[in-house]
């Protein structure tokens, strides 16, 4: 049995256990594109093509093959992921923690706008829901509210959440959000020219009440014309050219205000996805949907990597790991003693990520730092 057949079956398992009503043939074709991804570690549609175990030779008709699955409107991004992003949400808050939520945008040149909200996990992230818009753009609000209300419908009853974003997401509308949504938590970086009412004197600007400032906290203020409350701090680490801005909706302090960093996990998790990776930023697709549902493909190869991460941490913990017992995160596969995970010759096992699966790590978010 092929390498790819071989992680097709353990992710066709998975698959099958999650969308029982998901019409058979669709969930073979994804589990197989799936392993071609995982060995591949490319978007070329005509190299997966290649490597796919199909009955016939002849690579047109295989290339017809994964057109028509990246097509097929039965493919939902949403609906395929959601069991292992409830999965997610719910361990990584399992015990009590906040759960890390990170929103950011990558763009594959100027062809195509990718908004991402992402689970933190160790030093990376998981992807949970996406935008995909052709061409250069920055997703406004209506496109962000959309996948925030998708992930939200996907949390544990009584969660906390943290969600950190970069400077060029807040706004009127995001805040407004947010303050309506309960048990939510919020770390966002402001640009320098917004309008705020500091609660003293005049009002001024982000950048203004930063200058001359490398840590700074004001409670109470009213951010953009329209006055939104909020809290700031500000804080600049020594040989960072400017400061973090940053909104908090807690009360500003030096502990709170470096919770910000959390958000950084999406930054590796893009190159996961891009040039450390999957080489995303290749694809010479053109439609946004047949990217939207490459990138599921992806990503379901994302967390196929982690259940093995995880896998092999139980099977051969550090001391400190033995310390900490947790339930893996994401499952796409039968678990224990798995005959087609891990062995030779799949650089699903060896290869993605530059072979390093402790990435994912069995802490919580909260945690922040994994064992090396």
């Amino acid at each position: 049995m092929s390498t790819i057949r071989r992680l097709a079956t353990e992710i066709e398992a998975g698959l099958r256990a999650a969308h029982p009503t998901l019409r058979k043939a669709v969930i073979t074709k994804l589990a197989l594109a799936v392993g071609a991804v995982l060995e591949a570690q490319t978007p070329n549609t005509a190299e997966l093509a290649n490597l796919l175990p199909l009955d016939t030779e002849r690579q047109d008709m295989r290339e017809q093959w994964l057109r028509r699955l990246l097509k097929n409107p039965l493919l939902s991004s949403a609906a395929v992921l959601e069991p292992w992003a409830r999965q997610a949400l719910a361990a990584a808050c399992q015990h009590g923690e906040t759960i890390l939520l990170s929103m950011d945008q990558t763009d594959l040149g100027n062809r195509f706008a990718i908004l991402m909200i992402s689970l933190g996990v160790g030093h990376r992230a998981l992807p949970l829901a996406w935008a995909v818009e052709v061409g250069p753009a920055n997703l406004g609000f209506k496109t962000q509210q959309a996948l925030l209300e998708r992930v939200r419908a996907w949390l544990p009853a009584g969660a906390e959440v943290l969600l950190g974003a970069d400077r060029f997401y807040p706004s009127v509308d995001l805040f407004q959000w947010l303050a309506a949504q309960p048990g939510w938590h919020y770390r966002l970086r402001l640009k320098g020219n917004l309008n705020v009412d500091p609660g003293f004197g005049e009002i001024t600007t982000t950048g203004a009440l930063a200058q001359g400032h490398s840590e700074r906290y004001l409670s109470n203020v009213g951010l953009f014309n329209e006055g939104v409350p909020t809290n700031l701090a500000i804080w600049q680490e020594p040989g960072h050219p400017e400061p973090w801005i940053i909104a908090l909706h807690d009360p500003p302090n030096r502990a709170t205000v470096q919770d910000y960093a959390c958000r950084w996990g999406i930054e590796p998790m893009f190159s996961d996805f891009k040039s450390r990776g999957f080489q995303l930023e290749d694809t010479q697709l053109q439609a946004a949907d047949r990217l939207d549902r490459l990138l599921l493909i992806m990503t379901l190869a994302m967390y196929w990597c982690v259940r093995v991460g995880q896998e092999e941490t139980r099977a051969h913990p550090t001391p400190l790991e033995k310390k900490f017992k947790r339930k893996p995160i994401p499952i796409i596969g039968p678990l224990e003693n798995s005959p087609a995970a891990p062995f030779p010759g799949s650089r699903a096992v060896y290869g993605c990520w530059n072979g390093d699966f402790r990435w994912n790590s069995p802490y919580p978010p909260s945690t922040q730092s994994a064992p090396s």
